[in-house]
């Protein structure tokens, strides 16, 4: 078995991103296998969901053990997309074999991204308007069909492209429960992204084309990444980290769809542009950060150094 050193590195700054940020695993990881490292689309999906069922339980038990996850919303969401997960890697792999799957594969990971970016920007909108409350993380009014039907969607495709376990269902979970506080949003979608990303990991290995060597360097890397964003992201600004991260989604989101390097400096000074106009004018005129529900303002405390973002500290129960 042999590393590939590149992507040990690689993998590490990424993780870096998804210990700061708490999103964007998939989404960052599987892309940059394809676009720096020459990686075949379903080689990359395959290895980057093996490497993350290893990872997301670390962040499972953190979560469980500060109680900032809802169980039954859990359940709901796995009753839809443990089987959706492992479905999406059989509509994959009957898309056909060869180039015509690794091209579907790679357009369905494009318009995934895209997703993704319009999911940080409508998280971001939402939790502008939100107000100071929260309930309990048991007193919450789960309601079992939308969830079902946010399990499944998601569970296909996560399936199929390996994104969407954080990007994507933690902002259907934002919209569906607002009362959820950023801690206990975080917990329940990452406890849920267990058993999704294991059954997904379970179908590439039995239908995919996981490699070991690429999985392998992916958790050489993405371990020690992951800790180290973890232990800083109490002090990185967390507005600034997910904007750079909608950029990175969205560029590359527009190389997978085959949009030319012209049109996609275009499309990206653009959407910075509109970004920096509407954070302007939302700061102007509630002078609160836009970010993810729970965010604290300058001069409060910390949310903590867990595994993932919004993990309370030891105290501050």
């Amino acid at each position: 078995m042999s590393i590939d050193l590149p992507l040990v590195a690689g993998s590490f700054f990424v993780a870096i991103v998804v210990g700061l940020t708490g999103m964007g695993g998939g989404a960052l990881m599987t892309p940059m296998m394809m676009l720096f490292f020459n990686v075949p689309p379903l080689a990359a999906v395959s290895s980057d969901l093996v490497a993350s069922a290893v990872m997301k339980p670390v962040g499972g038990v953190v979560h469980l053990r500060r109680g900032t996850v809802n169980l039954r919303l859990v359940g709901w969401l796995c009753a839809g997309s443990v089987p959706a997960a492992f479905s999406g890697v059989l509509v994959a792999r009957a898309l056909g074999d060869g180039e015509q799957v690794q091209q579907v594969v790679k357009y369905a990971l494009g318009v995934a991204l895209l997703l993704a970016v319009a999911g940080l920007v409508a998280k971001a909108w939402i939790t502008r308007h939100e107000g100071p409350a929260s309930a309990g993380v048991e007193e919450i009014d789960v309601r079992p069909i939308p969830t079902l039907l946010v399990g499944m969607v998601g569970g296909v495709v996560v399936g199929i492209s390996s994104v969407g376990s954080g990007s994507l269902i933690i902002v259907a979970l934002l919209a569906l429960y607002p009362a959820l506080r950023a801690n206990q949003l975080v917990g329940t979608d990452l406890v849920q992204a267990v058993p999704l990303v294991a059954s997904a990991a379970l179908g590439h290995l039995l239908f995919g084309d996981f490699q070991l060597d690429l999985t392998a360097s992916l958790l050489l890397g993405s371990v020690p990444g992951v800790y180290v964003g973890a232990r800083i992201s109490s002090r990185a600004p967390g507005g600034v980290i997910r904007a750079l991260l909608a950029v990175v989604l969205l560029a590359s989101a527009l190389k997978l769809l085959g949009v030319g390097n012209t049109a996609t400096l275009w499309i990206l000074g653009g959407a910075t542009a509109a970004g920096a106009a509407g954070w302007s004018l939302l700061r102007n005129r509630g002078g609160a950060q836009v970010g993810v529900a729970g965010e604290l303002p300058e001069g409060a405390a910390p949310a903590g150094s867990g595994v993932e973002a919004g993990v309370p500290s030891r105290g501050g129960r």
